[in-house]
């Protein structure tokens, strides 16, 4: 698979923490640094996402916003 996106970060799924229609999925980095994504129960079930798989996660943004 071919992505626009520069930003592909490599890890393992942690947690996966379903809601009533998003679920949250944590991914830690081969560095320890752990991220989390949000995304559908659906894509949860379609991707068959598990605690210990291998996955890729892809950040394409065109803004990234801070505020104190």
């Amino acid at each position: 698979m071919k992505l626009s996106a520069r930003n592909v970060l490599p890890g393992k799924v942690v947690a996966v923490t379903k809601g009533a229609t998003t679920a949250h999925v944590k991914v830690e980095l081969s560095s320890g640094v752990t991220i989390l994504s949000s995304i559908t129960n659906e894509a949860v079930d379609e991707l068959a996402l598990k605690v210990g798989d291998s996955v890729s996660a892809v950040v394409k943004s065109s803004d990234v916003m801070i505020g104190k």
